[in-house]
């Protein structure tokens, strides 16, 4: 989830205060977001926690059929991914992001403010979760990571003490 909202806050940076609140993306465009994120997110989580988990963990798996459902998931979003980011910032922003060096250049912003934020000792339940999730398509990972969000936002608006960034999420239908 963290992932998510990171990406949200770097595409909104450029957009103005103002803009940043009346702009939505939806939830296939978040899940598009979330899926170009994740294969990144997913190594360096398993460079984190390498010293707490077996090599044979998938969280520590940089190659083979595991990630690379994610990179191909990654590779088949991105277009929807670049749009949202486009829509959350300014329309310039589109010409930079059609370079073979913004997709990695973005994850690898991302990646280390999400995976840096990991607790060792959260690093079992974080690989039962990966391991529970592995047999998912990564588009339903994505789905999940957005699910839940949109879940924590909706009790944070209701009051509930949820730590959740606000993130530029259009509600979700009811």
């Amino acid at each position: 989830m963290r992932a998510l909202a990171a990406i949200f806050m770097a595409s909104a940076l450029a957009a103005s205060p103002a803009a940043a609140q009346t702009r939505c993306i939806t939830a296939p465009e978040a899940e598009a977001m979330a899926q170009v994120a994740l294969p990144d997110i997913i190594r360096q989580t398993g460079v984190v926690c390498a010293a707490r988990l077996p090599a044979t963990s998938l969280v520590r798996q940089t190659r083979g059929v595991f990630i690379a459902k994610y990179d191909a998931a990654a590779d088949r979003a991105w277009p929807t991914a670049r749009g949202a980011i486009v829509k959350l910032s300014d329309p310039m922003v589109d010409s930079l992001l059609g370079s073979d060096f913004a997709r990695p250049l973005l994850t690898s912003l991302i990646g280390p403010l999400l995976v840096g934020r990991i607790a060792v000792e959260d690093c079992p339940v974080i690989d039962r979760l990966v391991t529970q999730l592995a047999p998912l398509p990564a588009s339903n990972t994505a789905s999940i990571i957005v699910t839940t969000l949109q879940y924590l936002q909706a009790e944070k608006a209701r009051g509930q003490n949820v730590a959740v960034p606000n993130l530029p999420l259009c509600a979700a239908p009811k």
